[in-house]
């Protein structure tokens, strides 16, 4: 062989045995070196089942999307994605972001284990069987604060009096943890909650003069704000140390202001403050005499801190949908309302009286007592509720249909808004229309979303119930296909459905949680 074609040969078995033993076709798109075997968009890594073991030997940190292009919620997050790689980039971090097109890598969303989407997992120092799902914010800011707590430390150590106090008076909410010791477990259980609390900033120091200069003896979590009284101390327990479900609890409710007002962002914090009492002032925040009863209600606050959360929803801005919740109008206000987010037990003032210190106290003191009970919205009857195949039931005559001893009835609880409720509404037709002449079966529907019922909550959407006829006000909940045969079937049979009934093909999906569930939003697969 001429000694001069050598080299030209073995470049061409090099090029053609591609990066890093992965095999031909595996470099990127311009035949470019092992390093640029990985294409980018907006500065994401985009990967497949050829590139995800080089993307993860690349880089140590590793936050990677599963999305579907035909997602909305995959093409919302787009663009906050995109910008938390640029604030990373800028920062010359070295986490990187990638992503996945789920559908079209069906091996890798198999081996993740996804089952809908956006789904994102987090790859630390290329270990790819332990992931961490991601459970951070869906904006820029926030997805790059919870890589970088990962990445690095997830609160800053302090070592003396200036540090601490310029910590202080960066932020509004800065938390602080003065331990004996940094080596002790209490400390790590710190860190981890530190990890995810992005919305404050955390320090920590075992300084004894700092210990000394905020007037400290023993281990001491301590939140430092800007508001109310400025102050929130959470001492460790010497026995059983440092609980961090209990400070969790701890630093949201104090980090909250004792009266916040209702909107777009403090709702997540409200919803997740996890005190199950809200009590709610409805006003005009453009109207004079409506601000002045702020001071009244702001003093009643402080001594149910923790066990009731006080909120103001000023009926002039953009909360149509909490009003609406409340069966109220804006011409309402000024009124408060009280609500448990657990039972969402709902209460109202005996009187209308004026909203002082003194009556907010005594309406709250009232409700947690047991003194009051509970009001349940309900639409006026309709003049014409029985006269259609489909029997329209509100909360006022619920209660003497659902149970009439004499009847079969059964129920669709639907939500104006849900596409399900929508897609079966011609089926429920249907039935109704073949049974209109069973005198002994009604179908009927309750709109759940302006209806309330003191036998039970609705929670999802549609939801099927049948009341069998008989005395013991029986109950049974339908879980199968939403089709006239399947329907006609369960009520033939009594409130069942035959033995074989369902099967794997006709299970209905799941109900349509409200729009103000605090989950995040998904597509299934």
């Amino acid at each position: 062989m001429d000694s001069q074609l050598l080299p030209v040969l073995l470049l061409l078995l090099l090029r053609a045995s591609g990066p890093r033993g992965q095999g031909p076709g595996t470099d990127g798109p311009s035949g470019e070196p092992p390093e640029e075997g990985v294409s980018e968009e907006d500065g994401v890594l985009v990967l497949s089942r050829h590139t995800l073991s080089l993307a993860l030997r690349e880089h140590p940190a590793l936050l990677v999307e599963f999305y579907a292009p035909w997602c909305g919620h995959c093409k919302a997050l787009a663009p906050e994605y995109s910008k938390a790689a640029a604030l990373l980039a800028a920062e010359s971090a070295k986490t990187r972001l990638a992503k996945v097109d789920g559908p079209a890598e069906p091996e890798l969303t198999k081996e993740f284990a996804v089952t809908e989407y956006p789904t994102l997992k987090f790859f630390r120092d290329g270990n790819r069987t332990h992931p961490e799902d991601y459970t951070g914010p869906r904006e820029a800011k926030g997805i790059a604060e919870w890589l970088r707590r990962r990445v690095g430390s997830s609160a800053t150590q302090l070592e003396d009096e200036e540090g601490t106090q310029a910590l202080i008076d960066a932020q509004d909410v800065v938390v602080i943890g003065f331990f004996q010791d940094l080596q002790d477990e209490d400390v790590a259980t710190f860190l981890a909650l530190a990890q995810d609390a992005l919305d404050m900033t955390f320090g920590l120091t075992d300084r004894p003069q700092l210990f000394q200069t905020f007037g400290l003896t023993k281990d001491t979590v301590v939140l430092f704000k800007k508001f109310d009284e400025g102050r929130a101390d959470f001492p460790v327990d010497e026995e059983l140390g440092l609980d961090q479900e209990d400070l969790s609890r701890f630093l949201l409710t104090h980090s909250m202001h004792l009266v916040t007002e209702f909107n777009s962002q403090t709702s997540p914090k409200i919803f997740a403050a996890r005190i199950l009492n809200h009590l709610l002032l409805f006003i005009n925040q453009t109207m004079a005499p409506h601000q002045e009863l702020l001071a009244g209600f702001r003093e009643a606050a402080p001594p149910f801190r923790g066990q009731v959360l006080f909120v103001v929803v000023d009926v002039g801005a953009d909360n149509n949908h909490v009003l609406q919740y409340f069966g109220l109008k804006a011409e309402e206000a000024p009124t408060l309302r009280f609500i448990n987010m657990e039972t969402t037990k709902k209460y109202t003032p005996a009187e209308r009286g004026p909203v002082t210190a003194a009556s907010v106290t005594a309406f709250c003191h009232a409700v947690l007592s047991g003194k009051f009970k509970p009001y349940l919205l309900s639409q006026e009857v309709p003049a014409d509720w029985d006269q259609h195949p489909v029997k329209t039931l509100v909360g006022k005559n619920f209660e003497q249909v659902a149970f009439d001893e004499t009847k079969n009835v059964f129920i669709k609880f639907y939500a104006p808004w849900c596409t399900h409720c929508k897609e079966m509404a011609p089926a429920w037709e249907a039935l109704a229309e073949k049974y209109k002449d069973h005198k002994d079966i009604i179908i009927a529907e309750l709109d759940a979303t302006a209806n309330e019922l003191e036998a039970f909550a609705v929670h999802g959407f549609p939801t099927l119930k049948y009341f069998p006829a008989g005395p013991g006000r029986k109950v049974i909940e339908y879980r199968s296909a939403r089709d006239l045969e399947t329907l006609s079937k369960f009520l033939d049979n009594g409130g069942k459905l035959p033995e074989e009934e369902p099967t794997k093909e006709s299970l209905a999906p799941f109900p349509e949680t409200p729009a103000n569930s605090t989950s995040e939003p998904k597509e299934e697969l």
